[in-house]
């Protein structure tokens, strides 16, 4: 017994001998097992390190590169600080024996790529720091290992693109940082991978869209910093996040967002517009959260135009924080506490021609609390902001394009004036600018070369001027040219060769011209690969030819006030990634089968409003299944409806204004509203007595036979042809036995309907079809 207590007794007293090592450049702390060798020019990972060591500092050295194996002598380490190391290269397996390490610190040093085995071994790493360092490449695979990391942070890197699954294996990530990089393109699928993923940084970046495919990946995440990219524009639907609370958007370019653009961000509470160039916002549909709206650092131009947002904030209990920026009388008064009553506008037909009015308008002086006006280079009779990188010369009589802005002018605003004709290189000096206004200019000619060496012009705004047509070279030397609006002219076609020239149009706005035709190749869809939105809404369009829509991305088309007689199905066939069509307002009376079935695969939105609508053929949504999220068929003359259970993916629907016949045909409308969770609104029309009566509660439904609600026999029922033509086939009612009902044979069919069932059999069915 005494022999062995000695033994064990001297095999501590071994241990401790051993846990005694430190290298002799380091210092050590025994009781807490912990090492620090920072700032000693150490060249590799020192020898003599206790194998029980459990934190490790390696800051400020020159190991350069990080050998295999080359913490083979420290298995039990749990953190690991490798900060300012000119780490140049981590080999394969360098890691490798690491297990039990949670925090890895490589920042501030000069790693480039990221390649697959750099991580290996790391199996229970919690937070991994490469921020500043010069990642330019994540090699697919590099971040597999890491299955329990929670934070990784790659800000102050060089990475310039994010490729698809380069985060496959963050299987319990929680915050991705990649703040202060390039990034101008991200991926589809780069954050398909991230389930667990509640706060994205992608903050100081040079992204130029909401990446918002892109975003519907990671479904957890619920903050979202996008500030410091230089965006000009937020569209319709924009952000589409379930989950997301609080959205960062500071310090970036915007001139314009979408009432519209966070409709799918439904508890968003915290939205911080910032530092921008907004100078109006519409009340924003979508949040139902929403308590603090940041307008900070904004021009907002406190007239009649912010007063519904006014009031929308006061009632919604939605915080306001930012400042007028004119008229003169409300400068720098806090938002929250500017009164509805206080916004108005001057005269009745007044725009937003005053929002950079000059303070000698007023009678009373400048304002003891104004801040000193920067002295600036700046054309006579216009008002140029250094800092703000804006310039303007809205409604100041200018027969011709002023000269002489700051060279670093951005936002330039030159409507309301009377120039009627651009000349050749009109806008000298001025390759800065990224929106140029000439809105209400009277032009009517626009010389090849107008807006040369307008290098970075983002948007265009034409809109309400006299254009009857368009030079071919009108926008040469705009290359970077993606939104452009030329709503309100008198063109009469589509200016497709004008077009040819802007490789980058993504959005083309032509309401309210007298456009009557669409021909083939009029968009030269080979010339404008990214145009993706197309707006003709307000034209006198009664023919769409074949071929005139063939633009290989078109997601967005609106048709709506036009003089189309029938849904153009031909001219749609090569619109295979059409996502929004907008038919409202146009003469359709007949929808027939196959109607959009082309497009079927990829459309989301169905507008199909106020048409004068008398029957849809039971197949017209054929192909249409679980994508489509919205259809509207509001205001219509239908009195059946086709079968909408395929359209499982609904979230919008609007049948309100039909006069639909409440009859056993539509057991099928009615037995699909109760089986969705859609607010869904559809009144009878007929007969007289259940007339106004919702179809959800009226009881006529409950003595239909099982069969009477098919599809095929709505088809029967309801497709004639054209209710214009009227010409039905002889063998459609007499082979089927069924024919078109009214109020008055309403009775009549319903008795019958008790002694055997109506559907007609299916040998006769087959032969009228």
């Amino acid at each position: 017994m005494h022999f062995y207590t000695a033994a064990v007794v001297l095999l501590r007293l071994a241990l401790c001998l051993e846990a005694g090592k430190c290298p002799r450049v380091c210092s050590c702390d025994r009781t807490k097992l912990t090492v620090s060798c920072v700032g000693k020019n150490l060249t590799e990972v020192p020898q003599g390190l206790d194998e029980i060591t459990v934190k490790l500092d390696l800051r400020n050295n020159n190991l350069q590169v990080l050998p295999r194996g080359a913490f083979v002598l420290t298995p039990y380490l749990t953190h690991l600080n490798l900060q300012r190391c000119n780490i140049i290269t981590v080999k394969e397996g360098a890691f490798r024996t690491l297990g039990r390490v949670v925090s890895l610190n490589l920042a501030y040093n000069k790693i480039d790529v990221l390649y697959q085995e750099s991580f290996d071994g790391l199996s229970s790493l919690k937070e991994l720091y490469l921020d500043h360092n010069r990642v330019e490449e994540i090699q697919p695979g590099a971040f597999s290992q890491l299955g329990f990391l929670n934070m990784l942070a790659l800000t102050h890197n060089q990475l310039v693109y994010i490729p698809n699954m380069a985060f496959q294996g963050l299987n319990n990530i929680k915050w991705l940082r990649l703040s202060h990089n390039s990034l101008n393109n991200v991926a589809l699928e780069a954050f398909a991978s991230l389930f667990t993923l509640s706060r994205l940084s992608l903050d100081h970046n040079e992204l130029q869209f909401f990446p918002t495919q892109t975003m519907t990946r990671p479904r957890e995440v619920t903050r979202l910093d996008m500030g410091h990219n230089p965006m000009t524009y937020l569209g319709e639907e924009s952000v589409s996040m379930p989950k997301l609370t609080r959205l960062y958007l500071d310090h970036m370019s915007l001139q314009d967002l979408s009432d519209k653009a966070l409709t799918g961000a439904p508890l968003l509470s915290h939205l911080d517009l910032s530092h921008n160039q907004l100078r109006y916002l519409e009340p924003l549909s979508g949040p139902k959260e929403l308590t603090t709206l940041n307008l900070t650092g904004n021009p907002v131009y406190c007239n009649c135009y912010m007063r519904s947002l006014r009031v929308w904030a006061k009632v919604g209990g939605v915080r306001l924080l930012g400042a007028c920026a004119g008229p003169p009388h409300l400068s720098d008064e806090p938002l929250q506490a500017v009164a509805a009553v206080d916004l108005r506008c001057r005269s009745r037909g007044e725009s937003a021609k005053d929002a950079f009015e000059e303070d000698d308008e007023s009678t009373e002086g400048p304002s003891p609390t104004a801040k000193p006006k920067l002295k600036v280079r700046c054309p006579m009779n216009c008002d140029c902001d250094i800092e703000a990188q804006h310039a303007t010369c809205e409604g100041r009589g200018h027969v011709k394009v002023p000269r002489g802005f700051p060279s670093k002018t951005q936002l330039l605003d030159l409507r309301s004036n009377h120039f009627h004709y651009l000349p050749a290189n009109s806008f000298p000096g001025t390759s800065q600018v990224v929106s140029l206004h000439l809105e209400f200019c009277k032009i009517h000619e626009i010389e090849a070369g107008a807006f040369q060496g307008m290098k970075n012009l983002f948007y265009l705004y034409l809109s309400d001027n006299e254009l009857t047509s368009l030079d071919p070279g009108a926008f040469s030397g705009v290359p970077e040219l993606t939104y452009l609006h030329l709503e309100g002219n008198r063109l009469a076609q589509l200016p497709g060769s004008a077009l040819a020239v802007l490789p980058s149009l993504f959005v083309l706005h032509l309401e309210r011209n007298v456009i009557s035709k669409l021909e083939p190749a009029a968009l030269l869809s080979l010339a404008t690969p990214k145009l993706r939105e197309l707006y003709l809404t307000n034209n006198t369009i009664s023919t769409i030819a074949e071929g005139a829509l063939d633009s290989a991305f078109l997601g967005v088309l609106h048709l709506d006030w036009n003089q189309l007689t029938e849904v153009p199905t031909s001219a749609l066939s090569q619109a295979s990634n059409l996502e929004e069509l907008n038919l409202s307002h146009n003469s359709v009376r007949w929808v027939g089968p196959n109607a959009f079935l082309s497009v079927s695969q990829s459309l989301k939105r169905l507008f199909l409003d106020q048409m004068g609508m008398e029957k849809m053929s039971s197949d017209a949504l054929a192909g249409l299944g679980s994508g489509l999220r919205a259809l509207t068929v509001r205001g219509n003359q239908l009195e059946q409806l086709p079968d909408l259970s395929p359209l499982t993916g609904l979230e919008i629907v609007d049948l309100q204004d039909n006069p639909l016949l409440c009859d056993c045909p539509l057991l099928h409308l009615r037995r699909w509203m109760e089986n969705v969770s859609l607010e869904v609104i559809a009144t009878c029309g007929q007969p007289p007595e259940l007339k106004g009566k919702m179809v959800s509660e009226v009881s006529v439904f409950t003595s239909c036979p099982e069969r009477s609600s098919l599809p095929g026999e709505v088809e029967v029922t309801l497709d004639p042809g054209p209710p214009n033509t009227r010409k039905p086939k002889p063998s459609l009612s007499k082979a089927s036995g069924v024919k078109l009902r009214s109020a008055k044979s309403k009775s009549t069919w319903a008795k019958s309907s008790k002694k055997k069932p109506v559907a007609p059999k299916k040998t006769k069915k087959k032969k009228t079809l």
